[in-house]
């Protein structure tokens, strides 16, 4: 069986060899996709094919490494809107390889919807993982058109801040809409993924598999009390406005009042720029918003951005923390989550998209999401019982099963086959 993925990013060793330099372990959101891969390439009759587009190529590439062939598309003006310049590489890549199963890995950009427009949606399964047609309804929420306006930075000016940003993804929705209307098969994972999916294309049929984690997070080590640093709380994202930095802030004052010592890191980039002044020129909307409110709120000191962080790092930094929070306002199935959840951090979550799913057997910790006095509450009854927490490691680790979930994967190519 030839299958084809068309992905949001190409494998490390793809992006080595285009770059002509040693593989890196790379900090990328997503890179869950390489074990998927591997496990996927370990089966006999199963040849892996990839695409995705890369600022490194001119031309379309093609890069072999020991078990997967993958194609570069040369970026070009972009995939966040419709870029018919992608339907000629779809065309190429179709007469060349000739694949059984073209498996299309989440419908935030346009180079999917370019393959269904040059090549058909004969054999093409679509798998949900955000959905910017609904997040784009929750983009800032929890902000006010007045402090959005209010923050708009010299960054904002030139390329488009929160309004433009919310305007981007309603757009993507549209082609998002489209291309799950235009197939037959679609993979998703939760109530509220497949509640969309259906409402979008009634008529597809509509398979479940669950996603599996990166390697680093099934062995080693889980999360232990006795070993975490008391009242901290570690947060995944930051960069966009619904994944909720902002209203974790906006309750970190009441958290202080019980437990003054509390102390929140954020993973990935300062969208602040601390006291870089040097660089104001980058600093986001959405990044003086943040700066505003720490000041306002008295906080700056409880908060750190410890930047990109590779699985290694993710996983070191759960184990050490007392808490993990996920204050998004919108969610389908967080990745983040699931790791955390296998190694027995105790998490606190919003009651948002599917969040609820993975929050089954520890519904306690749900919250409203514009709610930021339950926020608290609940970080404040994770610091107070200490170890006496939920543990949903079991729950998660079949949830996110690689063996079972690859058998899975494989008994849907083949259903679609023999359809």
């Amino acid at each position: 069986m030839r299958v084809l993925w068309i992905t949001n990013s190409l494998l490390p060793e793809a992006i080595a060899k285009i770059r002509k330099e040693e593989i890196q372990q790379w900090k990328t959101t997503g890179s869950w996709i390489i074990g998927a891969a591997n496990a996927l390439t370990k089966e006999q009759n199963i040849q892996l094919y990839m695409v995705s587009t890369s600022q490194q190529v001119k031309s379309l590439t093609r890069i072999e490494t020991a078990d997967i062939v993958s194609y570069a598309i040369p970026y070009g003006k972009g995939c966040e809107s419709v870029n018919t310049e992608y339907n000629k590489y779809m065309k190429a890549i179709n007469d060349e390889v000739r694949p059984d199963i073209i498996h299309i890995h989440g419908t935030e950009y346009s180079h999917g919807w370019a393959w269904i427009q040059a090549c058909g949606s004969q054999h093409v399964v679509i798998s949900i993982q955000g959905m910017t047609s609904v997040c784009s309804q929750y983009y800032h929420e929890g902000i006010s058109i007045c402090e959005i306006l209010s923050a708009i930075s010299f960054r904002d000016i030139i390329r488009g801040g929160m309004l433009r940003g919310q305007m981007s993804f309603r757009k993507r929705g549209e082609y998002e809409k489209k291309m799950i209307q235009s197939v037959r098969h679609v993979i998703g994972r939760t109530s509220w993924d497949h509640a969309h999916v259906m409402t979008i294309n009634p008529h597809c049929t509509y398979h479940f598999c669950n996603e599996t984690l990166r390697d680093d997070f099934y062995t080693g080590e889980n999360w232990e009390y006795g070993n975490c640093q008391p009242y901290t709380i570690f947060i995944s994202q930051s960069l966009n406005p619904f994944k909720g930095l902002h209203q974790l802030i906006k309750a970190l004052p009441h958290i202080l009042k019980s437990f003054p010592d509390t102390h929140v890191f954020v993973a990935g980039e300062d969208p602040t720029l601390g006291y870089d002044i040097s660089n104001w020129w980058r600093i986001t909307g959405y990044g003086r918003y943040l700066k505003h409110l720490m000041r306002h709120l008295d906080v700056k000191k409880h908060i750190t951005f410890i930047g990109n962080v590779d699985a290694r790092q993710m996983k070191e930094e759960l184990l050490k923390c007392n808490v993990f929070v996920m204050p998004s306002a919108i969610e389908n199935s967080p990745n983040s989550l699931g790791e955390a959840q296998i190694l027995g951090v105790p998490c606190v979550a919003s009651y948002v998209g599917g969040i609820p799913d993975m929050m089954k057997g520890n519904e306690e910790n749900l919250y409203r999401y514009e709610e930021t006095e339950m926020l608290a509450r609940l970080i404040c009854r994770v610091f107070m019982e200490k170890d006496h927490q939920t543990d949903m490691s079991t729950i998660a680790a079949l949830r996110h099963c690689p063996q079972k979930n690859l058998k899975d994967l494989i008994s849907i190519y083949e259903s679609i086959l023999n359809l």
